[in-house]
Parts: structure tokens; sequence; C-alpha cells
């Protein structure tokens, strides 16, 4: 499985499990997939496509940034929320 699939698969789980749901209140889990580098442009991680801003940002991230931060990302790698791969 390439790290979109497994992004994808990551990704269909949480919401599944109401993670990108604006009511839940637990805390939204990390996209990290543990494929850690760099696209060659230094744009984003090839694993779970955030931003270096996003990946520094995200252990002070509250709830709606995170789910935020998981759109921007699901939307760089093409993937559609809750769509398993």
């Amino acid at each position: 499985m390439n790290a979109i699939d497994l992004l994808a698969s990551r990704a269909c789980q949480l919401s599944a499990e109401g993670h990108f749901d604006q009511e839940n209140a637990e805390p939204v889990p990390s996209p990290c997939i543990s494929v850690c580098r760099m696209s060659p442009d230094r744009s984003h991680c090839e694993g779970c496509f955030r931003t270096l801003d996003e990946i520094r940002l995200w252990s002070r991230a509250d709830g709606p940034l995170r789910r935020g931060i998981w759109a921007q990302l699901l939307d760089r790698a093409g993937i559609s929320p809750g769509t398993p791969p």
C-alpha cells in the first residue's frame, strides 16, 4: 500500500469513528503514518501531506484547527474524506 492509500485508510477510519465531526470533543488524532520525509520541493511530508508549519503547529492545535489541517492535507493528497482507498 502506498502513502496515499495508507492516509486515505486512516482518514476513512477516523471519519467513521466521528473524529472529524465538529461536535466531537475527543482529540483529533494525528495524520502521521510513519512515512516521514519531505517532498522534493519541501512543500509537504510525503507520508501525511502536512506542511512543515502544520507539523510544528499540530501539538498545540485545538480540535477545529486539527480538523482544518486534516481537510487541507486530504485536499493536497487528492483524497475525499470518508472514501475508502
